[in-house]
């Protein structure tokens, strides 16, 4: 997953979290706002993996 994406998703669902009004679209934005921090960490996590690192 590409971690810009996610970052934008996330920006993007805590502007509409900050700016929504309706009382039902508050729960749906903050699904799809842990999901994308899901993406995210696990992308991070991957590119962690991919460095060649061991930390033994």
């Amino acid at each position: 997953m590409d971690k810009r994406i996610a970052l934008l998703n996330i920006e993007h669902f805590q502007q509409r979290l900050a700016e929504e009004k309706d009382e039902v679209k508050p729960n749906t934005l903050l699904d799809l706002l842990a999901k994308e921090e899901e993406k995210l960490r696990k992308a991070e996590g991957a590119d962690k993996g991919k460095s060649g690192h061991n930390n033994r």
